[in-house]
């Protein structure tokens, strides 16, 4: 394996500027890693708005040396190159040794607004944490976190973020033979819930308090200097974990897997496998095909991870001081706020897919009463919401009840909504052009993303690029797109999803 050099922009020496923050830590926390040699690695997929945010220079980088760079053939100067240790309740069962299995991390750099990001090869091959696997990605998984994390940037939801998509020209094996492709993920971090509890199962309460430290130096520095830091910590990473799933809720997203190592302390979404999103309204509504319970249904979203929030907690009770039962009850509390905390800011972010300007009592009831007519009427999630927008705008109310199979109730509904505007000073067009930035046109619909990646498995990436270039304005009408924007006929809908390992 060759070391690259190049250039970072408006600077010489090393392609990546790497401060590596992570790899200072005791080494404990990770193991060394490096990348398995593809065969013949061939570009998918190059971010290059990204690349820019990471304050990256590949203008003059061919297509051959960013596949040979991101599929992990020439690492560039400086890289970390190592697997994080981690592990985690996997369905609500403790697994205490997970670790990147199939992920490396190649470095850290600091982009353009001075923000610090994680630069990881997800598919590049064997690491200490493998467990037998064989460390690589078939292309399918590479495909859909593509696809959805960008989507999910794009919609104004906290993210990893996706750099590239690369063939390794080789074969995995899993229920059939499947190419080979390594995606580069971007992330604040991929500190998970899941690292805490590797240190505290062996009782390193040491290594516990190195990690809380780096995580608030890294990502919550205002909580330094704080008189309980750590308790100040399991509130701030509570309060961010509320206000994402409110925001997975409010686009109809199903993370699918949330085990506690796919809980991100930076509030990131981290983990997009057996991810989907609603076509129509269900909150029972399970895509993955590994989720035969429904643990982790689109409503149970936080519920779980409330519960996750409290396995954090556990490993943190030891650095809140010698006061056992004053401990659990601080934790308690925070967990308490969570409930607190996500409850408004998920009904602040449908009070502003409703149009609504002011808090009156009674939202509640209004959106929950939408709801339950979308769910008796299986009405499609994202176009109900869209159809209201037009309502908003002037179009007749049949323009919502077309997307029910069954509309009793919705123009009774339609007349409370409407009272609701009553003394609202914003002109008809205002209010829908303010619902319309909140309510998207376009999402990563699931039988779109599926033929993306049966097209692509077949060699023909041009379903994929049409589907990736339609999710980055998805909040904006475009008849060019129409096609995107239909829910998916019945012998067109997807009912499961599958992990990407």
């Amino acid at each position: 394996m060759r070391r690259l050099t190049g250039r970072r922009r408006g600077e010489s020496g090393s392609l990546f500027a790497f401060d590596n923050s992570y790899i200072r830590l005791p080494q404990r926390f990770y193991r060394p890693a490096e990348p398995a040699v593809a065969r013949a690695p061939r570009l998918i997929r190059f971010n290059r708005d990204l690349a820019e945010e990471l304050n990256l220079d590949f203008t003059e980088a061919s297509d051959e040396d960013l596949a040979a760079i991101f599929s992990g053939n020439s690492l560039p100067e400086g890289a970390a190159s190592i697997a994080m240790a981690y592990a985690g309740h996997q369905f609500g069962n403790f697994v205490p040794q997970l670790g990147d299995g199939r992920a490396i991390l190649i470095g850290e750099v600091v982009d353009a607004r001075a923000r610090r990001r994680d630069i990881q090869l997800k598919g590049a091959g064997v690491t200490a944490f493998s467990r037998n696997g064989d460390g690589r990605a078939a292309l399918g998984p590479v495909l859909r976190e593509y696809l959805v994390s960008e989507a999910m940037h794009a919609l104004g939801i906290p993210t990893t973020r996706a750099l590239a998509a690369v063939l390794t020209g080789e074969t995995v094996y899993r229920e059939t033979r499947l190419p080979g492709a390594v995606l580069t993920r971007v992330a604040a971090s991929h500190i998970r819930i899941g690292t805490f509890q590797f240190f505290a199962a062996r009782g390193d309460t040491e290594a516990v308090k190195t990690l809380a430290d780096h995580v608030i130096a890294r990502h919550y520095p205002e909580l330094e200097g704080a008189d309980q830091p750590y308790l100040a910590l399991l509130n701030a990473v509570s309060g961010r974990q509320a206000d994402l799933v409110a925001r997975w809720l409010s686009v109809g997203f199903i993370h699918g897997v949330m085990n506690t190592d796919n809980m991100a302390v930076s509030g990131e979404t981290i983990d997009f496998g057996p991810c989907a999103f609603l076509d129509e309204y269900d909150p029972r509504k399970v895509f993955s095909s590994i989720d035969q319970r429904g643990r982790y249904a689109y409503a149970n979203q936080p519920g779980i991870a409330q519960w996750n929030l409290a396995r954090l907690a556990e490993t943190l009770l030891p650095l809140l001081g010698d006061d056992e039962d004053r401990n659990v009850e601080a934790a308690n509390a925070a967990l308490v706020e969570f409930g607190r905390v996500f409850q408004g800011r998920w009904l602040d972010l449908f009070r502003d897919k409703l149009g609504i300007a002011e808090v009156q009592e009674g939202d509640l009831d209004l959106v929950n009463s939408l709801l339950k007519l979308m769910e008796d009427g299986e009405a499609d999630f994202t176009r109900a919401f869209r159809a209201l927008c037009k309502v908003a705008g002037g179009a007749p109310a049949e323009a919502l009840a077309a997307e029910f199979t069954d509309p009793i109730g919705v123009d009774d509904w339609l007349q409370r909504w409407s009272r609701r505007h009553e003394g609202d000073p914003r002109t008809a067009g205002q209010r829908q052009a303010a619902m319309e930035a909140v309510n998207p046109a376009i999402i990563p619909r699931n039988h779109r993303i599926e033929e993306a990646i049966v097209a692509g498995v077949s060699g023909d990436f041009a379903p994929f690029e049409r589907l990736a270039e339609a999710l980055a304005d998805p909040y904006r009408e475009n008849a060019a797109l129409a096609a995107f924007q239909r829910a998916p006929e019945r012998e067109q809908r997807v009912t499961r999803t599958f992990c990407g390992t």
